[in-house]
């Protein structure tokens, strides 16, 4: 299987909607994984909102979504969590 993840970040809106949308149309993605950290996370939701209900109507549904949290250290050296989702998009049937 093929990775069609999407990560969110600092790029315009539009580029994010857009890609998901080419996941599906041109290269006949069964479904396609929106990703995002921190404070992007509601970009990723306005994505997975946006693809599905405006752009690609009837035809693509919100499969399964997964959040959790990611430990690390930052620059200053302390430890941080940051926390994740993942949005699945997928073909109705």
């Amino acid at each position: 299987m093929e990775d069609n993840s999407i990560f969110i970040g600092g790029k315009p809106f539009m580029n994010y909607v857009t890609a998901v949308v080419m996941q599906f149309t041109t290269k006949n993605a069964e479904d396609v994984v929106v990703k995002a950290r921190g404070k992007f996370i509601s970009r990723a939701v306005d994505v997975a909102e946006v693809s599905s209900k405006r752009f690609l109507e009837n035809t693509v549904n919100i499969r399964d979504v997964k959040i959790d949290s990611e430990g690390f250290k930052n620059d200053e050296g302390r430890d941080i969590r940051v926390s994740t989702i993942e949005i699945t998009l997928g073909k109705s049937q």
